[in-house]
């Protein structure tokens, strides 16, 4: 089993500890997130879906996504995250949500919004929306895409640790 199936693996367990579903938001993955999920069997009883928003279109469409918000911030930012996080929360029978938003080029960077840049957006039942920003070395966008998967996975099985939950509340 791979790293990314092993973590996979665990996310799916502790939902299923929890006795919650998932879902995720992608924008820079392209559903790379859920399709890692589904890849594993029994699944089902730990997903609920998928919601694929490249465009700020479907941001705002399917998440609820802000158009002052894409406007004042852009699609990679803090708050886009926070509202992909909230929105596939509100919109699905989710109890935890994954969302990402990023660069993974190889073009579409700027000085201030690089090639790498991926802002990750959890939303758990009970809880505030949580984002944190990871800036990925520029090592091609299947790289780029793979460490997102990664790093999103870690951040929800972080979310659904006992004494993590524990500190929190």
């Amino acid at each position: 089993m791979t790293e990314i199936a092993d973590l996979a693996n665990r996310f799916l367990q502790a939902c299923a500890a929890r006795k919650i579903l998932s879902a995720t938001a992608e924008s820079c993955t392209g559903g790379l997130i859920i399709a890692t999920l589904t890849d594993i069997p029994g699944s089902s009883s730990m997903v609920d879906r998928g919601f694929i928003t490249y465009s700020n279109e479907a941001k705002m469409e399917m998440l609820g996504v802000r158009k002052a918000t894409l406007d004042a911030h852009g699609a990679v930012s803090r708050e886009t995250a926070l509202e992909m996080a909230a929105g596939a929360l509100k919109n699905s029978r989710a109890g935890i949500t994954l969302a990402v938003t990023g660069i993974a080029g190889p073009d579409g960077g700027s000085a201030e919004k690089p090639v790498g840049l991926v802002w990750f957006g959890l939303a758990l039942t009970g809880h505030e929306p949580v984002a944190e920003k990871r800036i990925f070395d520029n090592n091609g966008r299947d790289h780029i895409r793979r460490e997102t998967v990664r790093v999103a996975l870690e951040i929800g099985i972080e979310a659904l640790t006992p004494s993590r939950l524990h500190n929190r509340e």
